[in-house]
């Protein structure tokens, strides 16, 4: 077939001219080459496309085969380095590179070829060692990997290229994309899973026949007929179906690693070359029976994995795909739909009742309810009304709004929830890495028990030693040892994330399922953090402004929650404003400097004595200027409704429960009476939060600090697992390991819960691969276990872990607590 047929052929198909992938049906991305228009299977290959054709490098498609070779194909295909070379391109990385502090740059790929935990550390152990490469994680449950580097040292192209060398392609992560690959590679497991599900029901109705033949005396030219037939279809089951643990053991081989694809990989080819010279020579046993059926279950094995790895990067997918691919822009009074993507800050969007919020924005006019149960987990959706904050990815239920956009693209919250969805996935926890070094030991121990095993039944009985040493090596393939942690751990995370508890380092669940101290900040914490004010005490009859106007001026640019009770009051900005965390604000006001916060802080402005503190049992406040104090305000806040039921709970499961908070006021004690916290420490700046923490990590305690505010970043981040809240400043979430998306308490009650749940299962996982090793190890080294019931053992080892695993992605009912 000539280059035009093969393109027209592939126009027919609708197979993008890039990559060659199938285009998704009712997509329309194209690019004009040659003077034809190519159809494109997503924006990122229209992008790359568009950059070679605007650079005039059009002999890059006219010098490669028409189409991109298959992703099969890890080392054929068009030139490298032109290709390769476009990664560089700041326009093609603006859809998966971020920039980092100190120049440095963070990619996320989608990473093709990887079998098990051997490829990962291989991976991980090769890049990180390239110039320039700060750190190189992948997930193992959904192959993504995040890379962070130093473009100035090392160029994103030249590290591309170093993990090609090694037998492995990175993807740019894109959904659409990464959807397409898993598309293709579930579409190759089942081509594969089916030539050898058949090879192995032909091969074993006529082995059926030989070894009843063998009773009875079967004429020898009958025997010859099933075997060289049963050659006939092993082969192209050994050929296409285990090709890939072969083409995986070459790689590791090549690189002077061991992985499973290893040993798996000389079972397979061993006793395949054995049953072949045995047909030729009409001599010895044939094990086609054994090759088709391990191939068939240990491919099983591997698509039930995928499977799962499969809705795992769906499930994160899933949160780009709730942005809607329009919007409807309002422009001098008139509607226009534009693609969502285009969006600009500042620009105004009609979302009407049923539509989704193309981005984060403020609404302006209208109000409505907002569904954000596919954030935050609350299946009720939240009244919003004008001036209100709502996030793109949410629907609006009730009635038309107009909505200014605040945030586009990276900036939205949807993408800093993905950002930290991918920083948890990338990061490995202690026991996962344990389970990693102990499965790449353990295809060493197998190699050298297999080579113990056939040297010692070669001296006893020449006979049984290859049949014997084969279901060594395939009963002890370490599938379950790689899989048990990281299924457990990708299924609970996702479950959490669903519930409104986003996981955001990997060692979440460990601190969690291991907490012995929960800590709590007060205020927007334990307690709503809508704060309002309650009274003003006036200390200077006769004060010429007014008060409230000053104090809102003053509070005007924090975030805090003590400076959103002031929020009504304001009429006029102030000047020069210094906020002094854990302490107050100061500010000009009408060029007469003000502060206003604690009293002792407030008292330095003017050098005095501090007014006496009104006797009510709230937050008090104090305005003063230089001349002195000016007037005390009384601020106050709720308790949230789900405080006293997660309290009791962790309680009753054996957490002990404090309460630190930089209030100095009555308000703290009555709040931790109300929830029954028998410890509360009052007063506290961060310095003395962070001290207070780690005694208690000293003293060996298993911490996790809750909390929301700026004054809470250093205790979050000196915690060893910290918990901050989905109202807390973004500084705090970014400090922070999780954050309480759904904003509801008792979700921490349900990750607790869900964390101890999966350390059983993690436990029970590796308990159950290495007992069944154990087992089955002496077993089939003393031969009472033949091939083929070694393929089924170790396949079914391999479910067993899985599936147990997957138990975890169901939410766990949460009881009540007990009423004493």
């Amino acid at each position: 077939m000539n280059a035009e047929s093969k393109v027209q052929s592939s126009d027919a198909r609708q197979d993008c001219f890039h990559c060659g992938l199938p285009v998704p049906p009712g997509t329309d991305y194209t690019t004009v080459i040659d003077g034809s228009a190519r159809s494109m299977c997503c924006p990122g290959c229209q992008a790359v496309a568009q950059t070679i054709v605007d650079g005039g490098l059009d002999n890059f498609y006219r010098h490669r085969d028409n189409l991109a070779p298959a992703p099969d194909n890890l080392t054929g295909g068009a030139p490298l380095d032109d290709e390769l070379a476009l990664y560089d391109n700041p326009s093609i990385q603006a859809g998966f590179v971020r920039s980092l502090e100190d120049n440095r740059s963070e990619a996320t790929l989608v990473m093709e070829g990887i079998t098990c935990a051997a490829c990962v550390w291989l991976l991980e152990h090769h890049l990180s060692r390239q110039p320039g490469v700060e750190s190189f994680s992948v997930n193992l449950t959904n192959h993504r990997g995040r890379l962070v580097w130093d473009p100035e040292q090392t160029s994103l192209s030249r590290l591309f290229a170093e993990i090609m060398h090694i037998g492995y392609r990175a993807h740019p992560f894109h959904p659409n994309r990464e959807e397409q690959l898993l598309e293709a590679e579930k579409k190759r497991a089942i081509r594969r899973l089916g030539i050898a599900g058949v090879g192995m029901m032909q091969v074993m109705m006529m082995a059926v026949a030989l070894y009843a033949g063998a009773l009875q005396d079967m004429e020898s030219r009958f025997v010859e007929f099933i075997r060289w037939s049963s050659l006939v279809i092993t082969t192209p089951v050994v050929l296409y179906s285990a090709r890939p643990f072969f083409i995986a053991a070459w790689r590791d081989l090549r690189t002077r690693q061991l992985s499973m694809d290893v040993p798996v990989s000389i079972a397979i080819g061993g006793a395949f070359l054995a049953s072949i010279w045995a047909t030729l020579t009409n001599t010895g046993e044939v094990y086609f029976d054994s090759v088709t059926m391990f191939t068939f279950f240990l491919l099983i094995g591997r698509f039930v994995e995928m499977q799962a790895r499969h809705r795992t990067g769906r499930a994160g997918n899933a949160l780009m795909d709730l942005l809607p691919g329009s919007a409807t822009l309002l422009m001098d009074g008139h509607e226009k739909l534009i693609p969502a993507s285009e969006l600009q800050v500042d620009q105004i969007v009609l979302v009407k009742p049923g539509h989704t919020i193309p981005a984060d924005g403020v609404i302006i006019e209208g109000n409505s309810t907002i569904d954000e149960s596919a954030l935050t987990g609350e299946y009720l959706p939240i009244s919003k009304k004008c001036d209100d904050t709502v996030v793109g990815g949410t629907i609006n239920v009730e009635h038309p709004i107009k909505v200014r956009i605040t945030e586009t693209g990276q900036n939205t919250r949807i993408s800093a929830i993905i950002s930290l969805i991918e920083r948890a996935q990338s990061e490995k926890p202690a026991t996962a890495k344990v389970a990693d070094k102990v499965a790449r030991y353990f295809v060493m121990a197998v190699l050298l028990t297999s080579v113990t095993v056939a040297t010692a039944w070669y001296l006893v009985s020449p006979a049984d030693a290859f049949w014997i040493t084969l279901s060594v090596l395939v009963v002890t393939c370490p599938c379950a040892l790689s899989l048990a942690t990281p299924t457990a751990l990708t299924a609970a995370t996702g479950t959490l994330r669903q519930q409104g508890l986003l996981i955001t380092r990997g060692h979440v669940l460990e601190g969690l399922a291991s907490a012995t101290h929960v800590v709590f900040d007060k205020t927007g914490t334990l307690t709503e953090g809508n704060l309002s004010v309650r009274d003003m005490h006036l200390l200077r009859p006769g004060f010429a402004a007014n008060p409230y106007t000053i104090a809102a001026s003053l509070e005007q640019p924090s975030e805090h929650p003590i400076a959103q009770a002031f929020r009504p009051f304001f009429r006029q900005e102030a000047q020069d404003v210094r906020v002094q965390v854990n302490a107050g604000v100061e500010g000009l006001f009408q060029q007469q400097r003000f502060r206003l916060g604690k009293a002792s802080y407030a008292a330095e402005l003017y050098g005095g004595e501090t007014p006496a503190t009104p006797e009510m049992a709230v937050q008090w406040l104090l305005l003063a200027d230089e001349q002195g104090p000016v007037a005390w305000f009384s601020v106050d806040d709720q308790v949230r409704q789900d405080a006293p039921e997660l309290i009791t709970m962790l309680h009753q499961r054996g957490i002990h429960v404090a309460m630190l908070t930089g209030d100095e006021s009555e308000a703290a004690p009555r709040v931790a009476e109300q929830l029954g916290i028998s410890e509360v420490q009052r007063g506290m700046s961060p310095d003395q939060k962070l001290a207070y923490i780690k005694q208690l990590q000293n003293d060996g305690a298993s911490v996790v600090m809750v909390g929301d505010g700026i004054n809470d970043i250093p205790v979050l981040a000196g915690a060893r697992t910290s918990i901050a809240m989905g109202s807390a400043t973004d500084l705090a979430k970014t400090s922070a390991d999780a954050v309480l998306i759904s904003g509801e308490l008792k979700r921490l009650a349900l990750g607790i819960l869900l964390a101890r749940k999966t350390r059983l299962v993690i436990r029970e996982n590796l308990s159950w691969a290495l007992l069944y090793n154990l087992v089955a190890l002496p077993l089939a080294a003393l031969g009472f276990i033949a091939p083929y019931m070694a393929a089924v053992g170790m396949s079914a080892s391999s479910l067993i872990v899985v599936g147990n695993a997957m138990r975890l992605a169901r939410t766990p009912r949460i009881k009540p607590p007990r009423r004493s």
